[in-house]
């Protein structure tokens, strides 16, 4: 049997290759790729031969980057985590999944996949199959706005409007948070009031920290989450945030960083900055013990099912995996009017 996967042989090399199909084992079944979602964030990364993991290792003891004498690691081979499938095999000691069932979780960017029953999730009933591609990223802007710490009726800035902004506007307006929604996109900024936002500002016209400022009588936000992964974004989040209030770091943020300059807002008003990341022992700080990975991205879904939140207009192509070169091309070129770019398979 042969499967589909796409490989990238360096920055802006993409195609979808042959190789062949993993035997079934013990506890494990095989799934069939519906659609699979194309991250602009860490995937463009990979895209453009920017991610540290390119040039460095990892080292899981230390949690540290460590320098790597080896080359850059390509082939980067069947990378991608906003899978959904159908599994038509079921290894004979697996009970509780079946062949027919859709389901979601993270195999890669290929047409078929044979990983452990327990890494995938059924679809919630009555769902469209596309929704399941924003499990991930509704992760990632859930852990965000946990890491923020919202209460109900705090002025909480957003720093950014794409596929993971948007749901991150959305769940920060569901927490009782009046949410103010930056980006430079007149379009997104549209979706973002469609999202729950109170008001919105064009980064490339006006000041966000004044906006906020003003909203607040001289005040600032409470709290600023930022997930552009842009450094003068986050330096304009510091600006913006109140006297010892808090700005969530979401974004990845890549090289050094140019345009944040820590010696100003952040040093005089005591900001507390802090990292979120979806992976990892606890997403979110002040959050162990109880909200795990696998919890933020179930509940993320949870929201989907009942209707609290509708990613589905924030799918803005779905492209033949054969074209996954224009795909990420698509996205590589940053115009305003692509969000979530999906592959169907």
């Amino acid at each position: 049997m042969v499967n589909w996967v796409v490989s990238l042989a360096g920055p802006r090399r993409v195609s979808l290759e042959p190789c062949p199909a993993d035997p079934l084992g013990p506890g494990q079944i095989r799934v069939r790729t519906c659609y699979s979602g194309i991250s602009a964030g860490t995937e463009l990364t990979l895209y453009r031969g920017s991610n540290p993991r390119l040039s460095k290792d990892w080292d899981d003891a230390t949690r540290m980057f460590v320098p790597r004498q080896a080359p850059a690691a390509y082939p980067v081979v069947g990378f991608g985590y906003e899978e959904v499938g159908e599994i038509v095999e079921v290894a004979a000691d697996v009970a509780d999944r079946h062949p027919g069932q859709v389901v979601w979780g993270i195999w890669g960017h290929q047409a078929e996949a044979v990983v452990p029953a327990g890494a995938v999730q059924p679809l919630p009933p009555g769902l469209d199959p596309l929704t399941a591609v924003f499990a991930r990223p509704g992760a990632i802007a859930l852990t965000a706005v946990l890491a923020g710490d919202l209460h109900l009726g705090d002025w909480v800035g957003v720093f950014g409007q794409g596929v993971i902004g948007l749901l991150a506007t959305r769940l920060a307006a569901l927490s009782g948070a009046r949410v103010v929604a930056v980006d430079r996109v007149p379009a997104r900024l549209d979706f973002a009031t469609r999202f729950g936002a109170r008001r919105v500002v064009d980064a490339a016209v006006d000041s966000a920290a004044a906006v906020l400022r003003a909203a607040t009588d001289g005040r600032g936000a409470d709290v600023c989450l930022e997930l552009s992964g842009s450094y003068p974004a986050l330096h304009e989040a510091i600006r913006a945030t109140t006297h010892a209030g808090r700005v969530v770091a979401a974004g990845f943020y890549q090289g050094y960083a140019l345009g944040l300059g820590l010696g100003e807002e952040f040093h005089h008003n005591r900001i507390q900055l802090v990292a979120a990341q979806v992976s990892g022992p606890t997403p979110a700080p002040g959050t162990a013990g109880r909200w795990t990975g696998p919890r933020i991205a179930h509940t993320f879904m949870d929201l989907v099912a009942e209707g609290s939140v509708d990613p589905l207009p924030l799918v803005s192509h779905v492209v033949d995996a054969g074209a996954v070169a224009d795909a990420l091309a698509l996205l590589d070129r940053g115009d305003g009017d692509v969000l979530q770019v999906v592959l169907r398979f």
